[in-house]
């Protein structure tokens, strides 16, 4: 709406709910020389450009001299709106955009939790199996945010941690050695051993294998391949008891369900912990194992408060929040 200035005039104001400021339009024609006796209304409907059918509001307004027409002083308005666009529906109607992908077996299962609420342990873990419903055996895995920041050196993590109940998966160990390691790896059960001939190859692609050991001896030959075995979490390191003189043990125990974690980059911990046809109580045995090793290796440079946040999950479900002071003080 806009009020005139001279004597006589029309103005016409122009007002539309627009992200693009360019698009609002101001208009005034003058008029000198009205006729008293009539009273023009002049009505304009305008479209935007990119969307012709939305609402529009468009105002004109008389102003006449009240000296000249004593008679006449009036004030008109026409006004033209459009109908609103059409609510969504479906997904698109959702109000998180994460939940428009999300498939509509999971937007079901998530409604068992509640986003917010922080949950024992037990009670974790009961709706956690509530929540695997797809045709394969879903594995179930721990999610902890640290107070650490690992592109520090004493604030890095990485440990692993011997699962009682095991994994639930079959490891496939390859075995680096020469000797009379070769023949030892073979008797404990390794399902590849080379030494030079398993080397190269691995630099061809060769890859069949979930764990890498190494003897010391061989890490002089190794470190050729930390391009290839690095970005795949496979390069053999002593903080993970990958690289031993005690090969057997050491197959023996990734066998049997030990698993090696490490702090991301945003210091968050990802652990796997075992598979949804676990009992509850298997699931919380190598549940509490995997806290208490993530809190026995605490970095030397982590301050303050140290537990963040901590979550479970099946592998096709929805994240289950826990109480971190009850599940650090948690005794079976």
């Amino acid at each position: 709406m806009a009020a005139c200035a001279t004597h006589s005039s029309l103005m016409l104001a122009y007002t539309a709910a627009t992200s693009r400021p360019q698009e609002l339009s101001l208009f005034s024609f003058a008029n000198p020389r009205p006729n008293p006796p009539l009273l023009r209304c002049a009505s304009f409907l305008l479209h935007r450009r990119s969307s012709p059918s939305f609402p529009v509001l468009v105002s004109a307004v008389a102003d006449l001299d009240s000296e000249e027409n004593e008679f006449v002083e009036g004030t008109a308005t026409a006004t033209a709106v459009l109908d609103p666009p059409k609510p969504k529906k479906g997904k698109a109607a959702l109000v998180l955009k994460r939940d428009r992908t999300r498939s509509k077996r999971f937007l079901e299962i998530q409604k068992l939790r509640e986003t917010k609420q922080e949950y024992d342990v037990k009670t974790a873990i009961s709706l956690l199996k509530q929540t695997a419903n797809t045709r394969f055996v879903e594995s179930v895995e721990a999610h902890f945010r640290l107070n650490i920041d690992p592109k520090y050196n004493d604030q890095q993590l990485r440990a692993t941690v011997s699962l009682p109940k095991g994994t639930g998966q079959t490891v496939k160990v390859a075995v680096l050695a020469q000797g009379e390691k070769v023949d030892e790896a073979k008797n404990a059960g390794a399902d590849i051993v080379g030494s030079d001939d398993l080397i190269e190859l691995i630099k061809g692609g060769f890859m069949e294998f979930d764990k890498l050991i190494a003897s010391p001896d061989m890490m002089v030959k190794v470190a050729g391949l930390g391009k290839i075995l690095g970005p795949r979490g496979l390069m053999p390191n002593p903080k993970a008891g990958t690289v031993t003189a005690n090969i057997p043990q050491a197959i023996e125990e990734f066998k049997k369900g030990k698993v090696e974690f490490r702090a991301d980059k945003t210091g968050i911990v990802h652990i796997p912990f075992g598979k949804v046809n676990f009992t509850e109580e298997d699931l919380l045995i190598n549940f509490l194992a995997a806290v208490k090793s993530v809190e026995t290796n605490k970095p030397k440079g982590a301050k303050g408060v140290y537990w963040k946040s901590a979550h479970i999950c099946s592998s096709m479900g929805p994240s289950i929040k826990l109480n971190i002071r009850e599940m650090i003080d948690f005794k079976p």
